[in-house]
């Protein structure tokens, strides 16, 4: 008789996961801007959610940097001024200089095929004008670069960093590059991989990173209408 055999249950993510990654997600795309306070009950309201898992939900974006609790007050979204721009960009030179490394020593090959096809959609964006959809390849693409190295600490250190680049983009989406520049660079950045040119592939990459900081500074604190938190807050 044949043995019986039965199909185990599909695991779930945990509901404190799911709600952390829609706020996530809200912080990115500016549903909830730089400064403002995640309330509680409207946010339970508008989740469906208890307050209990949304409450541990808004620590671990607070573990993560990208809110702050103030003390009496409650938890804020982060509002990033120059110097945070200027850090964030620095740790990401770091770590994708890094994962580029690893890359090189692996399959290159393999991981500069990844990135074309990411490549390919953004050209696509830009082609029909849709910033929505080049700003979502131009992070997947430095996503994949990310990942292809194996290194699960350097995946996991560049997920908050990649958040708030997506904070930096969205507060001053005016100051995005044009398509084709952004195109042209990171189709650079994937030939020189190809050939394995290891010192024209790290200056490219530092070049793109310095790019964006010059167009995101100078424009003071990146913040939204409502208001940043006091000076004095940031370093509660």
């Amino acid at each position: 008789m044949a043995e019986s055999r039965t199909l185990r249950p599909l695991k779930r993510e945990p509901a404190v996961t799911i709600i952390a990654s829609r706020l996530t997600d809200a912080i990115m795309d500016g549903t909830l801007p730089p400064g403002v306070q995640l309330g509680e009950a409207e946010l339970a309201a508008q989740l469906g959610v208890s307050r209990g898992p949304l409450r541990e939900a808004m620590q671990r974006l607070v573990q993560q940097g990208i809110a702050r609790s103030v003390p009496h007050r409650g938890v804020f979204v982060m509002t990033l001024n120059e110097d945070d721009v200027r850090d964030i960009y620095l740790a990401r030179t770091a770590i994708e200089s890094a994962a580029c490394r690893l890359v090189l020593q692996q399959n290159p090959q393999r991981t500069a095929d990844r990135l074309a096809k990411v490549h390919r959609a953004m050209a696509t964006a830009a082609r029909k004008g849709d910033p929505a959809a080049l700003s979502a390849a131009d992070m997947e693409l430095h996503q994949v670069l990310v990942e292809e190295s194996g290194s699960v600490r350097l995946k996991r250190m560049a997920e908050t960093l990649f958040v708030e680049t997506r904070m930096c983009m969205t507060a001053l989406a005016g100051e995005y590059p044009m398509p084709v520049e952004l195109v042209e660079e990171h189709a650079a950045i994937i030939e020189a991989l190809r050939a394995g040119d290891e010192a024209r592939l790290y200056a490219l990459l530092d070049e793109h990173m310095q790019d964006a900081v010059r167009r995101l500074t100078g424009h003071g604190q990146i913040t939204d209408p409502s208001g940043p938190i006091a000076a004095a807050d940031r370093t509660a």
